[in-house]
């Protein structure tokens, strides 16, 4: 059997996997090209975090704002998907990280997974005005994503991080139009739909150059500090099998009937 000769111009096939992000080369671990042991102790993991989306390391300011925003989206209330979700799973026997996995695929378009969605709508419609796009939404029915909230009319989170973004010069044209979006909203919908955390994260992962991608990945990354916690104090504190009372659901079905059969 004679080895096939692959011609001088013929194309070698590729390998299955190619990255930008990290290597292993004579016992040594590269991220982004910068040597593993010469950024342990010298960065912060919000640094590491910037390297590995962007390939580079942020600059003071950016450092500041994506800190901000991770502090900002760590941790909030206990009564939402992700935070009762984890608690029921390691109550039922599950393991810490499998109790965590259940938080995080908690994780949706209407908790902590909008910043995508109001992401991409920045990006698409920054040159667009405000108030049309408004007007374009309500006409066609659809929700702005990263706007409205059950508890904020006017969500501090967001006040915080744009007062952030601004003392680090990192308030741009994406934050811009997410406020005045929201007056548009409340101008054609005659109501107050508050820009929320995660349109303001949103529009900052925009200023960063970060891909609008990332958005629930993002959220995901943050919440899980706070999913961790409640998975322990559900480990220490509570007892297992957490489950509703009876009096804390109502039946709505049919009623009692006999099977003849």
């Amino acid at each position: 059997m004679t080895e096939k000769k692959v011609e001088k111009n013929e194309k070698v096939s590729e390998k299955p996997f190619k990255t930008a992000i990290s290597q292993h080369v004579d016992e040594t671990s590269y991220i982004r090209g910068y040597d593993l042991n010469d950024l342990i102790g010298k960065v912060t993991f919000t640094e590491q975090i910037f390297l590995l989306l962007k390939g580079e390391l942020p600059t003071e300011p950016q450092r500041k704002v994506l800190d901000a925003m991770l502090v900002a989206c760590a941790e909030h209330r206990i009564n939402v998907p992700s935070i009762v979700s984890a608690r029921y799973a390691y109550s039922a026997g599950n393991t810490f990280n499998s109790a965590m996995a259940a938080g995080i695929l908690s994780i949706g378009d209407y908790h902590g997974g909008a910043i995508d969605n109001a992401a991409k709508m920045f990006l698409d419609n920054i040159d667009k005005n405000a108030e049309q796009l408004a007007i374009e939404l309500k006409s066609s029915k659809k929700r702005a994503p990263g706007y409205g909230h059950k508890v904020y009319t006017t969500d501090p989170r967001t006040t915080k991080l744009f007062q952030i973004a601004k003392e680090n010069k990192l308030y741009g044209k994406y934050c811009e139009f997410a406020e005045s979006f929201e007056k548009a909203l409340e101008k054609t919908n005659s109501k107050k739909l508050c820009l929320n955390v995660d349109g303001a994260v949103a529009a900052l992962l925009c200023e960063l150059g970060i891909d609008y991608k990332f958005g629930k990945g993002f959220f995901a990354l943050a919440r899980s500090a706070g999913i961790a916690s409640h998975v322990l104090e559900e480990a220490l504190t509570a007892q297992p099998f957490r489950t509703l009372d009876e009096k804390d659901v109502e039946y709505i079905g049919t009623a009692k009937r006999i099977l003849r059969k």
